[in-house]
């Protein structure tokens, strides 16, 4: 059975990628990346922006899952050299930071 959205779902879940910050730097600098919280799915956000769900896409920056990426951001990720999962949603950048885990 094919559920509703699932090519899109399965198109951008393909083109999602591991970039560091040195890759994202340039695209910071033009003001296009969005920050993705952990607890979300990042597939599932790229297809909130692709479909216009602007009551969705409002609601998720109201309680912090989703925000444009802001000079403090950029700077810990700077030090830090973060490593991130990435997706191209033109003219966006969506990013999630990867969890790192010390045992």
């Amino acid at each position: 059975m094919n559920r509703p959205g699932a090519d899109l779902h399965d198109l951008l879940n393909a083109q999602t990628g591991r970039v560091r910050w040195p890759e994202l730097a340039r695209h910071f600098a033009r003001g296009v990346v969005i920050c993705v919280s952990s607890e979300k799915d990042l597939v599932k956000m790229a297809e909130n922006l692709v479909q216009d769900q602007a009551g969705e896409i409002g609601r998720l920056v109201e309680e912090g899952a989703l925000h444009r990426a802001q000079d403090h951001d950029a700077t810990r990720w700077q030090q830090n050299n973060t490593e991130f999962w990435a997706v191209v949603v033109a003219p966006w950048v969506l990013v999630q930071e990867v969890e790192r885990f010390s045992l």
